[in-house]
């Protein structure tokens, strides 16, 4: 069935010019698939699904072309009314105003959708901005409604689309990130059986918990020679951590480990050890935001805890990396002035540069801290700051039996193209901000499940272009999860146990001792 849509010859011009947005032409078209409860008459579309059908939903999908935006951010908006919408199960469900491509070099789909609304409203505009500067293929386009009940009615004579700007800053292009002798080199502290050396710093995540001293004999003892300190709870769970008082005593709890237990104890074993904020002030909102891009109380209680916290810790260059300010950020709309995810973490970096000039900041970019997403950071103009990415590509085959995703899949597959080359183009955006900027990167995490059949095989190609492109690199995780656990096996999560002697841990082992 074909309707009113974008993406003429004539309007991808004008998109590729920068103008506004693009109008719809009667003579392009989509064509659209009609699941039951919807409708279509003319250029409106009807969603209208009763509560008995809820989990079912309605997606209305329909092909489109988005090569006119790779390698750019854009923007779509489209006029809806809505009625009766009910809370979906899932946060990231509900009404459904949403685009689906794939980045064909690392494999991966993006989803990104018009925030979600509950019960009635009028006539309005939706928008959709999307700011991952990838190859956008195999693109479709979703209206309707997910997981949830209601009525929803789309003029798709209204749909437009344009290349628009991020939601953050885009700047220091020509910037070459600076770095003193000792953050260039970064040599691992002096132990009488450890030697210093200038190769890339390995190593491990901590688990959650409280580390013991045998903890730290063990990793000396596999040869690492990083850490990274993870203050962690209520990891995903949205509205946690908004109790600014309580969260500041839990958080006080695991700085006083970090104080009185983990640093000497980096120092006798010859570890260096990253300090990681793994859950904010505020939490998550429902899309997985962190809270503090929009509510100021927590954006500014975040600058003044870096600047308290590098001032706690001064003196300290010599066995801390750096200073991981915030794990995984997501930011999908736009930000408070100054709270979006760059700007946050720059001003906490100034915040600790005004205390203490040695000590590297670790910045991390959106949308989880995802390769593909280097293509749209820019640069502090700071000394000593340190870029960290984190490596799960591709996700069917490290988070199988994980998050919804099919077991099954296999390491390398070639098939799906998935080998060490494959690894290599995911890392392609990363590996061309470091040569770029002259960054200094940093593989805070990368994994698989410990059932995935290859995972031993995935580490090994990993760690081996980390290696090559002189990346420092912690595995996830150290004696935390068991589905990452390199001292068990098991087929699935539920009978995980002990086993000292793991493809995987030889695999990790083997990176250590290189």
């Amino acid at each position: 069935m074909k309707t009113p849509a974008i993406l003429l010859a004539a309007a991808i011009a004008a998109i590729a010019a920068h103008t506004s947005f693009v109008a719809a032409a009667p003579s392009a078209a989509l064509d659209w698939h009609l699941p039951p409860y919807a409708t279509l008459d003319g250029d409106i579309l009807t969603v209208d699904v009763p509560p008995e059908a809820a989990r079912q939903g309605c997606r209305v999908e329909a092909e489109i072309d988005l090569s006119a935006f790779d390698g750019m951010a854009f923007e779509a908006q489209i006029e809806a009314s809505g009625e009766r919408i009910a809370k979906p199960h899932a946060a990231w469900n509900g009404l459904k105003f949403q685009f689906e491509y794939k980045d064909p070099d690392s494999g991966e789909t993006f989803y990104p959708n018009t925030p979600s609304r509950l019960g009635d409203f009028p006539r309005q505009t939706l928008r959709v901005r999307d700011s991952l500067c990838t190859q956008k293929r195999d693109a479709r386009i979703v209206l309707g409604l997910q997981d949830t009940s209601g009525r929803v009615v789309f003029d798709l004579a209204t749909l437009r689309i344009r290349e628009c700007a991020p939601y953050w800053p885009v700047t220091n292009q020509t910037h070459r990130c600076e770095y003193s002798a000792a953050t260039a080199t970064v040599p691992v502290p002096s132990v009488p059986d450890v030697i210093p050396t200038h190769q890339p710093l390995r190593g491990c995540m901590s688990p959650g918990r409280d580390m013991t001293e045998d903890d730290f004999r063990t990793l000396h003892g596999w040869g690492a020679t990083l850490l990274r300190y993870q203050m962690v709870r209520d990891w995903g769970k949205t509205g946690a951590n908004r109790d600014l008082a309580e969260y500041e005593a839990w958080l006080e709890g695991r700085l006083a480990h970090f104080e009185s237990f983990v640093l000497p104890m980096c120092r006798k074993y010859g570890l260096k050890v990253v300090l990681d904020l793994h859950v904010t002030p505020g939490g998550r909102n429902g899309r997985n935001e962190f809270a503090m891009f929009f509510e100021r109380e927590y954006a500014d209680w975040f600058v003044d805890f870096w600047r308290r916290t590098a001032a706690r810790f001064a003196g300290n260059a010599d066995v801390i990396y750096g200073y991981d300010l915030c794990n995984e950020p997501v930011q999908n709309d736009e930000a408070l002035p100054g709270c979006d995810f760059w700007s946050l973490q720059r001003r906490a970096a100034e915040a600790i540069r005004e205390v203490d000039p040695e000590t590297p900041v670790i910045v991390e970019t959106n949308n989880w801290d995802v390769p593909s997403a280097f293509g749209m950071l820019s640069p502090l103009a700071l000394v000593n700051v340190i870029y960290e990415v984190h490596v799960y590509n591709p996700i069917q085959f490290t988070h199988q039996g994980i998050m919804a995703h099919p077991m099954g899949a296999a390491y390398p597959d070639p098939a799906r193209g998935w080998n060490r080359e494959y690894l290599r183009r995911v890392l392609g955006p990363v590996r061309a901000f470091q040569e770029k900027h002259g960054a200094k990167i940093y593989v805070g995490e990368f994994s698989a499940a410990a059932w995935a059949p290859g995972a031993d095989q995935y580490l090994r190609d990993c760690i081996a272009l980390f290696n090559e492109y002189g990346w420092d690199w912690t595995y996830h995780a150290f004696r935390e999860s068991p589905v990452w656990d390199v001292e068990k096996a098991g087929p699935r999560f539920p009978e995980m146990a002990p086993d000292p002697g793991t493809p995987r841990k030889r695999a990790l082992l083997d990176g250590f001792r290189r």
